[in-house]
């Protein structure tokens, strides 16, 4: 197996390069120091097998190289924070280890490796993984939600509480507990939020997890969330339902 290590950090990257010498099924072909240096290689290189890579580099976040060229190997990244792990995942990447990295570690980054390409070979997979974290990367991150007649304001995401059907209009609360009319209809605003962080409640709600303040259980096996701010009725989760949401809610 031949694979490139992108580490700016002598020290780590030699870490590493005894690592995969130990291991002893790895042939790193090129070590990179930036983002500029990563980006020439890949252009006038035929893609290794594996690719190491740390996210601070010299001259920027290595995410940049995903937006300059085409990275057609896994990847496995490496680094000091923890942060960036959801970002990494949105990308072709198979693991994130954070330093100081171990033996154990990279035996298993590997393992993850082999159980890709052993299937129905590493293109039929990477094309899967791709479409999911390009999907991922779709989710709506802001909103331009018309006020007064003749004006648009730009909302994140993140600010926003909950979506509900209200007198059949469509509306969403925020954090703040402001509220916002909007023309999308409840399903299509399902497929446009980031389902780890929203969850359709029932067929009138949407709600966000970092809106919940508490649960009460309620009449039939059912939940009724409470959230930090005020809605028009009671947001009840069937009992049908509770499962899921409970796996939601815990991030499993």
């Amino acid at each position: 197996m031949k694979a490139v290590i992108v580490e700016d950090e002598l020290l780590a990257a030699r870490n590493l390069m005894t690592i995969l010498d130990e291991i002893g099924t790895v042939e790193v072909i090129a070590r990179l120091e930036s983002i500029t240096e990563t980006v020439e290689w890949f252009t006038g290189n035929p893609a290794p097998d594996l690719l190491f890579m740390d996210i601070h580099l010299a001259d920027g976040s290595a995410f940049e190289i995903f937006d300059r060229i085409r990275i057609q190997c896994p990847v496995v990244f490496t680094t000091a924070y923890d942060e960036y792990a959801l970002k990494a995942f949105k990308v072709n990447s198979i693991d994130y280890l954070l330093k100081p990295i171990d033996i154990s570690a990279v035996q298993q980054a590997l393992k993850k490796y082999h159980g890709f390409t052993s299937t129905t070979g590493f293109q039929s997979d990477l094309q899967k993984l791709l479409a999911t974290f390009k999907k991922a990367s779709t989710y709506k991150t802001h909103f331009l939600v018309p006020v007064k007649g003749d004006k648009l304001i730009p909302v994140q995401t993140s600010d926003l509480a909950c979506f509900f059907v209200d007198a059949g209009l469509v509306k969403a609360k925020t954090n703040e507990d402001k509220t916002y009319s909007f023309d999308h209809t409840l399903d299509e605003l399902a497929n446009m939020l980031n389902p780890n962080d929203f969850f359709r409640a029932n067929r009138q709600f949407i709600v966000a997890r970092n809106a919940i303040k508490d649960i009460d259980f309620w009449f039939n096996s059912r939940l009724s969330v409470n959230l930090k701010i005020t809605v028009p009725e009671k947001i009840l989760i069937s009992k049908a339902r509770v499962p899921d949401f409970k796996k939601w809610f815990a991030g499993s």
